[in-house]
């Protein structure tokens, strides 16, 4: 590292240096299931392809204050190991409940804090932008995209009909005169935005010294997106329209979509240049404490790197001895859905629709049918949660992202007598994309939602990972399951009293036969 950080006598930067090569050397060999997660995350998702290029960037960043840190002497600052507890311990937390964006925070966080432990306040302040640049490397925010879909939408059917051209919309579904369009997860603008957030920062960085101009040019490196996309969307709406649907569909309207985007950073990033700042002179450096010696400064740092290993492995111990182990699989699984008294198996379930929750450990469809209606269960289970096969996650849904046979126009709440209380339960509305939006005879589905985490009930994602955590550090295991009913929408009151009557005539039969099933396979 002497070709890095020039050394002197009395600048004790080898024994300082290994020190923290260990400590991080062991972060990412203890973390790196977490770690590969945030790769493997880069790698399938164009959303966050951009954080392949935060690691190198902060290494240059840090490369170009090697002069200044070469007058540093390194002082560790002990009392930072309190801090990496607690993030090591939200890590555990985060590893227990398998929540993603958690634990990579916190391996990130962790990253960020041993520096200073080891090396001390001065380095890390003069290095702190390269450093806090790391948490563009967690890939977090997918979950605004229905959030920016909706925003989408709405921009694009305000924006036609201020054209003049008659929208009718349900949802993110909306059809014009020359035909029907809808927004997909990606035309939210997500990926435009975190992409354009990245460079935003990093050029207030480098071409301004003010923080006034810094955090307003972020601002709009965060506004300039956001409205970008909604004219993109509303212009290839517009240029479909016109062209009858010649233009601007199908594939090509994504490559439209990134040569509008980059002409509109270009443009931004050219703007900004104009008022770009020369960098400042360096803050002076302290000189080393009198009596401070290399060998001192030395022992210092390999000492808080002994006490930094400690604390990285501690959550590893903890995590061994609290989670439980929940059963493969249940047995019998097949026999908790026979039909109630009144009830009977019906030939057909009420569509063919399947809900997109993903790499289950065991799956049950069933259809039951009473006075003409018939009411479709389908019910996930998940064993032992891993970070591919979990029951809590945003890549679960009743319809997929990309599926073109149902697409879900409206969400609510319905609170229902469940097991002699009552109980929000989720709702949603599916419509068949198969009947035009315009056809009101089309299909269309009304479905329940609740979830069933060792004998309780719970429609909350968040209330339903926290259980999942409790119930792992009380060593019961993490598993659970989504319980789905569904009928072919008439009217409001008739489908509530059908799945009212469903769930009053089959509730207590399926929670206690999984139960049952899971305590006799040894959960």
């Amino acid at each position: 590292m002497s070709s890095v950080l020039p050394m002197k006598g009395d600048r004790p930067w080898p024994a300082a240096l290994t020190a923290l090569g260990v400590v991080l050397a062991a972060l990412l060999w203890l973390y790196r299931d977490t770690g590969l997660a945030m790769v493997g995350i880069w790698a399938r998702s164009e959303t966050f392809t951009h954080a392949f290029t935060v690691p190198p960037i902060s290494l240059w960043l840090i490369w170009r204050r090697r002069a200044l840190l070469a007058q540093m002497t390194p002082r560790p600052v002990p009392w930072l190991l309190l801090p990496m507890v607690l993030v090591a311990l939200a890590w555990l937390l985060g590893q227990l409940a398998t929540v993603n964006a958690v634990t990579q925070f916190a391996l990130v966080a962790l990253l960020v804090l041993s520096v200073p432990a080891v090396l001390g306040w001065e380095v890390a302040r003069a290095i702190q932008f390269p450093l806090l640049f790391l948490f563009f490397a967690v890939p977090f925010g997918e979950f605004l995209m229905p959030l920016f879909m909706d925003w989408t939408a709405d921009f694009t059917v305000w924006a036609l009909r201020l054209s003049g051209i008659p929208v009718l919309r349900e949802g993110l579904q909306f059809t014009i005169p020359s035909g029907h369009w809808s927004v997909e997860a990606a035309c939210s603008g997500i990926r435009y935005l975190m992409a354009s957030l990245m460079v935003g920062v990093l050029f207030a960085y480098l071409n301004y010294t003010s923080m006034l101009r810094r955090w307003l040019f972020v601002g709009i490196s965060i506004l300039v997106p956001i409205v970008a996309n909604w004219v993109r969307a509303y212009l290839i709406v517009l240029v479909g329209h016109l062209s009858g649907n010649e233009l601007a569909t199908g594939a090509d309207h994504l490559v439209y979509g990134w040569v509008f985007f980059g002409i509109v950073i270009l443009v931004m990033l050219a703007i900004g240049a104009y008022w770009s700042q020369p960098e400042g002179a360096p803050a002076a450096v302290a000189p080393p404490p009198p009596g401070m010696s290399p060998r001192s400064v030395g022992m210092a740092s390999t000492l808080a790197a002994a006490a930094a290993l400690a604390v990285l492995a501690l959550p590893h111990g903890l995590l061994a001895r609290v989670q439980g182990e929940a059963p493969a699989s249940l047995h019998g699984l097949e026999t908790l859905a026979a039909p109630a008294a009144g009830w009977a198996p019906a030939a057909q379930p009420p569509s063919d629709w399947r809900n997109a929750f993903l790499n289950p450990t065991q799956q049950l469809q069933r259809s039951y049918a009473r006075d003409g209606q018939v009411v479709g269960l389908q019910l996930a289970y998940y064993g032992s949660e891993t970070a591919d096969s979990k029951l809590v996650s945003s890549t679960n849904a009743l319809v997929a992202p990309q599926n073109g046979q149902w697409a879900q126009v409206q969400t609510g709440r319905q609170t229902v007598q469940t097991l002699g209380q009552p109980l929000a339960w989720r709702t949603a509305e599916l419509r068949s994309l198969a009947s035009a939006l315009t056809d009101t005879g089309g299909l269309r589905l009304t479905v329940w939602q609740i979830y069933w985490i060792n004998g309780e009930l719970i429609a909350s994602d968040a209330r339903a990972k926290a259980q999942l955590a409790f119930n792992r550090l009380a060593g019961r295991g993490s598993d659970g399951a989504v319980i789905l009913i569904y009928t072919v929408k008439t009217s409001a009151e008739r489908d509530t009293a059908t799945l009212q009557a469903f769930v009053r005539d089959h509730m207590d039969v399926l929670t206690t036969g999984l139960r049952r099933a899971r305590d006799s396979a040894g959960g």
